[in-house]
C-alpha cells in the first residue's frame, strides 16, 4: 500500500490543476441523488436553571433551525458545489416533510420526483442545543423521529420510474441509504435500465453495502467495513485488504473507506490501494453529516470527468473542511479551489 505524509493529500502523480480544472466543470455536470431524505432539526436554548422535578437543565427556548440531513444533506452539498442535482425519494405528508421540501426549493433544486407519501413520517432528527447567549451551543440530548417504508407498494413503483427519467440526463447517481426503506436492489436497478445509464453510480449505505452489487463505487466508514469483514481492522493493511475485498465482492470500481481522524483508504480495480491521510487538523469541531459531504464531492468529481484517485483527493479534502464546521454542514466549489491551491507538492 502506499502510504502519504506531510501536508500533502493528493494521490501520487495526482496534478493539482487537474483538480481545479475539475472543480471548475462542477457547474456544467448533473447528478441525482436517490436515498433516504431527513430534516436535521436544531432546538437552540440558553439555560435557565435546574428543575425541581428532575436534574435536568431548563432551557429558555430561543430559535428553531431545519437543515436537510441524511440523503438531503448530500443533495444540498452537492447543489452548492453548482451541481446540476435532481433528489429522487419519499417525504411524509406532513410538517417536517413540507420543511424538508422548502429547504431545498429555497436552495433551487427541482423537486419534482420527490413521492410524497401519506402516513409516513419523514425521518427527523432532533438535537437540542444549550449555551450561554453569546456563547457556542453544545449538545444536550436528540431525539429521533423514525419511520420504515413498507416493502412494496405505489411508491416503490413511482420511485423506480423516477429514478429511470432522472438517471437519463444525469452523469452520476449518488446513493445514500439510512435504512429508512426508499434504497432497494429493485429500484437502483433502474439506472441501469436507462436509456442512457449514467456513467457513475456510487453508495453510502449504513452497514448494507453488501446488498447492492453492481454499484460503481462505495464509500463505507470504518466501523461499516469492519462489521462487513467482520473481523478487527487494526491497521493500514488490514484496512486496505478489507477495502479490496469489498471492492471485488460488489464488482466496483472502486472502494473508499472513509477512516475519521485516520483519514481515507482507496482500493480501485488494477491499482493497489492508496492511503490518504486526513486533510488539514485532526482536531474536529463536529463530525455531523461528514459522510454526506464526501459522497457528493466524491460523486460531483466523477460526474465531470476526475478518475477515481481525483475524486477521492477531493473527497479527502472536503471532509477536513466540513468537520470543522459546526452542524450539519456544506463546502462549496470556492472553499475546495482555496484548499487545493493551498496543499504542498507530494514529497519525491
Amino acid at each position: 500500500m502506499q502510504i502519504l505524509d506531510g501536508c500533502a493529500t493528493l494521490l501520487p502523480m495526482t496534478d493539482p490543476q487537474r483538480l481545479l480544472n475539475v472543480i471548475e466543470r462542477f457547474s456544467g455536470s448533473r447528478a441525482v441523488l436517490y436515498g433516504d431524505l431527513v430534516l436535521d432539526r436544531f432546538i437552540l436554548g440558553t439555560p435557565k436553571r435546574i428543575s425541581r422535578e428532575a436534574p435536568v437543565i431548563i432551557l429558555r427556548h430561543e430559535r428553531q433551525e431545519d437543515v436537510a440531513g441524511g440523503g438531503a444533506n448530500a443533495l444540498a452539498n452537492l447543489a452548492s458545489l453548482g451541481v446540476q442535482v435532481q433528489p429522487v425519494g419519499v417525504v411524509g405528508d406532513d410538517e417536517t416533510g413540507r420543511s424538508l421540501r422548502t429547504l431545498l426549493d429555497r436552495r433551487g433544486i427541482d423537486t419534482t420526483r420527490i413521492v410524497t407519501m401519506p402516513d409516513f413520517q419523514t425521518p427527523t432528527k432532533v438535537r437540542i442545543l444549550g449555551g450561554g447567549a453569546s456563547s457556542l451551543k453544545h449538545q444536550v440530548a436528540r431525539y429521533d423521529i423514525e419511520d420504515y417504508l413498507p416493502a412494496d407498494g405505489r411508491w416503490a413503483t413511482l420511485l423506480a420510474e423516477n429514478l429511470s427519467a432522472a438517471a437519463r440526463d444525469a452523469d452520476a447517481v449518488a446513493v445514500s441509504d439510512y435504512g429508512y426503506g426508499t434504497v432497494t436492489a429493485d429500484i437502483l436497478s433502474a439506472v441501469k435500465a436507462s436509456h442512457k445509464p449514467a456513467r457513475w453510480t456510487c453508495m453510502d449505505s449504513r452497514y448494507r453495502t453488501g446488498l447492492f452489487p453492481g454499484v460503481d463505487g462505495a464509500t463505507p466508514n470504518l466501523e461499516e467495513l469492519v462489521a462487513w469483514a467482520a473481523r478487527p481492522l487494526e491497521n493500514d493493511e488490514a484496512v486496505s485488504q478489507a477495502a479490496e475485498d469489498l471492492r471485488r465482492a460488489l464488482d466496483a470500481r472502486f472502494v473508499l473507506a472513509t477512516r475519521g481522524n485516520r483519514g481515507m483508504t482507496l482500493a480501485e480495480i488494477d491499482h493497489p490501494p492508496v492511503h490518504l491521510p486526513v486533510f488539514g487538523t485532526d482536531e474536529v469541531a463536529d463530525v455531523t453529516g461528514a459522510g454526506d459531504t464526501v459522497l457528493a464531492v466524491l460523486v460531483a468529481s466523477l460526474a465531470a470527468g476526475a478518475t477515481p484517485g481525483e475524486a477521492a483527493a477531493l473527497a479527502n479534502i472536503a471532509g477536513g473542511l466540513v468537520v470543522m464546521k459546526l452542524g450539519t454542514a456544506t463546502v462549496n466549489a470556492d472553499e475546495l479551489s482555496r484548499a487545493v491551491h493551498s496543499l504542498e507538492k507530494p514529497k519525491p
